[in-house]
């Protein structure tokens, strides 16, 4: 009898990136890994979208198309490269309009994704409409989340299989396009035994015959059995990462899985264990400079009961170190369970899984609610679609008061295209405006240099200062509400 085929996707170039460093690895720095992956067989990658994408441009001063198009170069016009996208949030924090949304997805077909893994945090089906259709409309493959977590002790309403058929009821019921579907736990604190109901659920659901998958994190420890239960009932295919950016926040490592399936009716993609073991030290060549927190290769036993995916711990342990409060990061993980209860139980992935701990971050420094964030305060008044529960009403109460905004039932797609700052034009224009000044700016700057007969090339000066420009009209659209300055997306002058 042969073994059944499970498609591996490696995760290392995007979620194990985010989940140790915060996404912040140069491409020339991990090349040379992609380039030993493929020698090691894979050909399924997850290479971009997610935090990944807006790290490049915020921190390292590299443009992720760029990066997406040499990634796709290395592994050849053949392999499967996936990306990450938030819905109706793209690889924003906030919502877009349905030109932003479109626009996503015609780049990121133009820059090599084959694949576009497609969730909303919330599971609201409505989220998932127009970008699916985008998707597919520039001809990618489309794969359909429903996003998984536990919840706190005591907490009940969602999460729970129950609640995931009815997801995925309302996604077959809506006619969203998909070629696959995945089961999607960020903070990986899902039971083994829920796993195997939820997909032997999804299996009978949507027949034998359509693709489905688990993504999950060993954050909290239970990793390796949740996907054995998912593929003892039925799951095609997994993620998994290679070392040193496997394990603890990221996926299972590609190794430890095959030896977990040793003796069972289970082939990895084809892998081998030779062929892995050389790819995987060439990346820990590669990555040898960069700084590991510890936290990063830590298993919380407490995770399950504050669920914090590890694609936002590090990220998050990364500002609070930078901001001298590292300190106070257990409080801030044990207060994330009050505002998870209060919040209408939306699964602590972005952009929800941030809008959790800044909320979480002002209880602890400010006092209990004192200080509404506003994503937080957005979520429970409605603004990102309906939460799985209603949210707390008194907590619904001081958002509307500190953030001077009502609650809403309107679709947040519809809200989104109302608000003339999230239209494309606007971004254009914003685009424009900022070339100007620095056109302006140069002349002046060059004329000094001129006199002095150090600068006589003004097209190559140009060329710089305007592909500067654009990374932070980018770094603008990607999180409009946190203020880009040069420092962070490189100097006004090259």
């Amino acid at each position: 009898m042969s073994k059944k085929y499970i498609d591996i996707m490696d995760t290392t170039f995007r979620d194990g990136f985010q989940s140790v460093f915060g996404g912040r690895v140069l491409m020339n720095d991990f090349f040379p890994a992609v380039e030993a992956a493929k020698e090691a067989g894979i050909n399924h990658f997850e290479f971009g979208g997610g935090a990944r994408f807006q790290s490049l441009f915020f921190y390292l001063q590299e443009n992720a198309f760029e990066m997406m198009d040499k990634f796709r170069e290395i592994v050849g016009p053949d392999a499967n490269l996936q990306t990450l996208a938030r819905g109706i949030n793209t690889v924003m924090l906030d919502t877009g309009s349905r030109d932003l949304i479109d626009l996503h997805a015609k780049m990121f077909a133009k820059h090599g994704t084959t694949t576009i893994r497609n969730f909303d945090a919330l599971n609201d089906v409505q989220n998932l409409e127009y970008s699916a259709e985008c998707i597919k409309k520039y001809g990618l493959n489309h794969e359909v989340v429903v996003t998984l977590m536990d919840l706190p002790p005591g907490c009940v309403g969602a999460h729970d299989v129950p609640f995931y058929e009815k997801t995925l009821r309302k996604i077959l019921d809506s006619g969203v396009p998909y070629d696959s579907i995945c089961f999607k736990d960020a903070s990986g604190t899902s039971s083994p035994q829920k796993i195997f109901d939820t997909i032997k659920m999804a299996k009978k659901l949507v027949g034998e015959d359509t693709h489905i998958r688990l993504h999950t994190h060993e954050t909290a420890g239970v990793s390796v059995a949740c996907y054995l239960a998912a593929l003892d009932a039925g799951a095609d295919g997994i993620d998994l990462a290679a070392n040193p950016v496997s394990g603890g926040t990221s996926q299972p490592d590609i190794l430890t899985m095959m030896h977990a399936v040793k003796g069972m009716n289970y082939d990895l993609g084809g892998l081998e264990i030779g062929k892995v073991l050389t790819y995987e030290k060439e990346l820990q060549s590669c990555l040898e400079d960069y700084f590991i927190p510890p936290e990063a290769t830590m298993v919380s036993p407490i995770i399950p009961f504050s669920p914090m995916p590890g694609g936002a711990l590090t990220a998050n342990t990364q500002m609070m170190r930078d901001n001298g409060i590292m300190d106070k990061f257990p409080e801030v993980i044990a207060a994330m369970q009050e505002v998870v209860e209060k919040g209408g139980y939306g699964t602590s992935v972005t952009p929800v899984s941030q809008f959790y701990f800044q909320q979480a971050l002002n209880n602890v420094m400010q006092g209990p609610w004192e200080a509404i964030a506003p994503g937080y305060g957005r979520m429970v008044l409605g603004y990102f679609g309906k939460t799985p529960v209603d949210p707390d009403p008194e907590i619904v109460k001081i958002a509307s008061e500190k953030l001077n905004l009502l609650p809403t039932t309107e679709k947040a797609l519809d809200l989104a295209d109302a608000d003339r700052a999230k239209a494309l034009e606007n971004w254009i224009n914003k685009l424009k405006n900022a070339v100007r000044r620095i056109r302006s700016r140069l002349r002046g700057l060059l004329n000094v240099l001129r006199k002095n007969a150090r600068v006589r090339s003004f097209d190559r000066k140009w060329a710089i200062l305007k592909n500067q420009t654009i990374q932070i009209i980018c770094a603008q659209i990607l999180h409009e509400d946190q203020k880009v300055t040069s420092s962070r997306v490189g100097p006004w002058s090259a």
